[in-house]
């Protein structure tokens, strides 16, 4: 049986019959009224009677209720015949004998009394809220309607599949030593009397060729009213690192980790002011130089934004909390006496101004200050690992997430056992020697060259106003254990405070239109206590500070919101042995 609604069974098909049968008697009865008379004989059958039979037979219309109907309709037809009476039948009479063969009537022939507008429109309303509130409690209403949350769900995502190349220097140094895997393990014994393994050593020598590495990112965000979000996202990545989701494949073909990588909640109290807390992205304006762009903050933002549309600017600024490190809540673990609440927090503010000087050029700058608080390392007290101690009093200290480039000290003042004092041994973390204090600048100029050309020139400078190497030194006792210049730790300290970095981008700034394209050319130049190396970019260099070098690059969109990049990006060191590294990465991007 044919249906318009096969599903919904035998209530549904006979209200939509009942209605458009109804709204059919009302439209042939105002059409027959208004007519003018017949000039031809009219059928044995009314078309509503035909109507009728048809749906019947078609099945559209149940049978015992298209019989109802049928009779309903053939009684209002005799009706309507007996009303007219006499007068009636006298004018068929006269038509039949004043005028020509085709006006006179035939058997069955039924002529429809005129039916007021306004009793029509009250019927066809009646009818309408009845069919309609049956199909709501019924469900058939609307087939296509979908409940009212989803309307504020949105999904957004991302996959992007690269190629990648590590190029390095046959001239680099090969004792390169990784001090974050010495950090994540039980520490490195730096007396050569109990220990001649060398520390475990970074690759600096030996290409890496065609790694195959993708990301995937699927978040979701609930517009919860006008003025209230949330939002969590997923991510790939081979580890926690905070600074890439990039997962490399291959690994005998094993399924890759998803992570966490987003879970917050914002509030607009007023339309000038945004509040977020829980891991959310960067809040400021920044460059990849200090906060990678995969880079996601944990803690509370306030983010400002006013229009002043006289003067054709926007002023914004954002005041952060951001916590780093807890410590540990038991440490240590085998002390009775435990250490005090002592917390590693990023305190950020930042204001700035968008300036739109006229239809070709438009100016964004703004002036931040981050302060990096207790992220520095601590000489402890004297420990005496020998007796069974299994900790120092500042362990802690060491950093949850390092890259590489700052200056590092050791933490552990160690004593040695009087018993056997030259064999003793002295397992060493490393924590960071400088204080983090940063003065950043930002500024970006969008303007239009020949032809309507879009050009985007970026430039970044950033100043570590904690950094003193007379007090590294202090505060280390002597420990410092890289960044040295000729003569290895018995010269002096090699190391910088100031960062800066220069793009151009010529076409679009984010190509996602078929056609679209841009060309980047770009420099920066990272010295090794400019900033704290655990947060920026993991391709320049393969991450951290005490880096300098260029970049060359371009992207073509070959459909909407897909599109390729390729970029070469050279580097090597500010201070210190030769460390060259070079990377080439092609790459297809996606976005949803």
């Amino acid at each position: 049986m044919n249906s318009a609604f096969p599903e919904r069974g035998r209530p549904a098909r006979r209200a939509l019959a009942t209605a458009v049968a109804a709204a059919l008697t009302l439209a042939t009865g105002a059409a027959l009224a208004q007519a003018p008379a017949p000039t031809a004989a009219a059928p044995s059958e009314t078309a509503m009677i035909r109507l009728i039979r048809g749906l019947i037979q078609s099945g559209a219309l149940a049978k015992d209720v298209g019989e109802a109907l049928l009779a309903q309709a053939q009684a209002e037809a005799m009706a309507g015949q007996q009303a007219r009476g006499p007068m009636a039948a006298g004018a068929a009479a006269g038509a039949v004998a004043a005028g020509p063969a085709a006006l006179r009537p035939e058997p069955g022939d039924v002529r429809v009394a005129h039916v007021p507008q306004t009793v029509r429109d009250q019927l066809r309303d009646e009818i309408k809220t009845e069919v309609m509130a049956q199909a709501r409690t019924e469900g058939w209403a609307a087939p296509n309607e979908v409940a009212p949350w989803t309307k504020r769900i949105r999904v957004e995502g991302d996959v992007r599949v690269r190629n990648e190349s590590r190029l390095f220097s046959a001239n680099n140094s090969n004792i390169e030593i990784d001090w974050a895997a010495i950090n994540a393990g039980s520490g490195y014994d730096v007396n050569s009397n109990t220990n001649v393994a060398l520390p475990p050593l970074v690759n600096t020598r030996q290409d890496r060729r065609s790694l195959w590495r993708t990301r995937a990112r699927l978040g979701v965000v609930a517009d919860l009213s006008e003025a209230t979000q949330a939002g969590v996202r997923l991510a790939t990545g081979g580890d926690d690192s905070p600074v890439s989701t990039t997962q490399t494949l291959g690994g005998g073909l094993g399924k890759k980790s998803i992570w966490l990588d987003q879970a917050w909640l914002s509030h607009k109290p007023v339309d000038w002011l945004t509040l977020q807390g829980g891991r959310f992205g960067n809040p400021f304006m920044s460059t990849d130089t200090l906060f990678s762009s995969d880079l996601n903050f944990d803690g509370v933002a306030a983010k400002l934004e006013k229009a002043f549309p006289v003067a054709r600017t926007t002023v914004f600024g954002t005041v952060g909390v951001i916590p780093l490190e807890y410590s540990a809540d038991s440490f240590p673990r085998t002390s009775q006496t435990k250490m005090r609440s002592d917390n590693k927090v990023l305190f950020g503010t930042q204001i700035g101004a968008d300036w739109r000087v006229n239809e070709a050029n438009r100016l964004r700058a703004a002036l931040a200050w981050y302060d990096f608080d207790n992220i520095a390392g601590r000489l402890s007290t004297a420990c005496q690992l020998y007796a069974g101690e299994d900790h120092c009093s500042t362990d802690w200290t060491r950093p949850a997430f390092m890259q590489k480039g700052n200056t590092l000290m050791l933490l552990r003042n160690i004593a040695s056992n009087p018993t056997d004092p030259a064999n003793t041994r002295m397992p060493q973390y490393v924590g960071l020697a400088s204080r983090f204090e940063l003065l950043d600048f930002n500024a970006r100029w969008d303007t239009r060259v020949a032809d309507g050309m879009d050009l985007r020139l970026d430039a970044n400078l950033i100043r570590n106003m904690a950094f003193d190497t007379k007090r590294m030194l202090a505060r280390s006792n002597g420990g410092i254990v890289n960044n040295f210049g000729a003569g290895g730790p018995s010269g002096a300290l090699r190391s910088g405070r100031n960062a800066y970095y220069l793009q151009a981008t010529l076409g679009a700034g984010a190509p996602t239109r078929a056609g679209q394209w841009n060309l980047q050319l770009g420099y920066k130049r990272i010295e090794p206590d400019a900033l704290p190396d655990a947060y920026n970019d993991s391709s320049f260099h393969l991450g951290g500070t005490n880096a300098r070098g260029y970049w060359l690059g371009g992207s073509y969109a070959f459909d909407r919101d897909a599109w390729f990049t390729g970029r070469w990006i050279s580097s090597k060191e500010v201070f210190g042995p030769p460390v060259a590294i070079d990377l080439l990465q092609v790459e297809f991007n996606t976005r949803f």
